[in-house]
């Protein structure tokens, strides 16, 4: 199996709805992500894919969330917007942008500090 990783960041504030604790008010984070896609097989020319097409599809994800109010971004609006959850959306988000069926988005790890940080991945199984 090939798996490719790219990293990205973007800043933005949030605050977590009903947590007890300084997280429940509106704070900031330089969020740290890392990609990674996977796939059985190289093409043609010996790559999964092009790390400029996967740095262009998930730039146009974080746009949507670089310099935002993360609870008033949805689906942040319905949802807290957690590392976790953050995660996660980047993930469907970007499965939904990678065309090739061959490729499929491993993981998507969301660091919020360097000794903090959540990663999504969708078990095999549902993908088949």
């Amino acid at each position: 199996m090939f798996e490719l990783t790219i990293k990205t960041e973007f800043s933005s504030a949030h605050k977590l709805r009903g947590y007890e604790g300084a997280c429940e008010r509106l704070h900031g984070h330089n969020w740290r992500v890392e990609v990674s896609i996977e796939a059985a097989s190289t093409g043609p020319m010996g790559f999964v894919m092009d790390f400029k097409e996967l740095k262009r599809a998930t730039a146009s994800i974080i746009e949507r969330l670089d310099h935002r109010y993360l609870n008033e971004t949805p689906p942040f609006t319905e949802i807290n917007p957690s590392a976790e959850l953050i995660a996660k959306y980047i993930h469907e988000e970007l499965s939904g942008l990678v065309k090739e069926k061959k490729i499929r988005v491993s993981k998507v790890l969301v660091r919020e500090s360097d000794s903090a940080s959540a990663s999504y991945s969708e078990d095999k199984k549902e993908n088949e």
